[in-house]
């Protein structure tokens, strides 16, 4: 019986669908996070990995249960990030917000 598809060749790609991209981004995001020593990218690893938990718990493309899963962990996420918040001290501009000018009092 012959595959329904082609055997990959080296110029093919590999096109993930939506939710396991960032699935896979995730888990990548997880293992930076627990091999770094650095406070700031650990805080702002944190934050992504919470971001894309949330995003993953609101995705049509995964399962009720999996969904259940990724909200109670977006949940322990919001704990990880507000602690390693607190604890380093950081308080963490991204570069694009430190050079935003302050709004004006009034425009005339």
């Amino acid at each position: 019986m012959a595959p329904d598809t082609d055997p990959p060749t080296p110029n093919d790609e590999y096109i993930m669908a939506a939710a396991d991209a960032m699935l896979a981004g995730t888990l990548a995001l997880l293992t930076g996070h627990a091999q770094c020593g650095c406070a700031q990218q650990r805080l702002l690893m944190a934050r992504k990995i919470r971001s894309n938990l949330y995003l993953l718990s609101q995705h049509p493309a995964v399962p009720p249960p999996l969904r259940l899963v990724v909200q109670r962990l977006h949940g322990h996420w919001d704990g990880i990030v507000a602690q390693a918040g607190v604890s380093t001290g950081l308080g963490i501009e991204l570069p694009e917000s430190r050079l935003w000018h302050p709004a004006p009092e009034s425009v005339h």
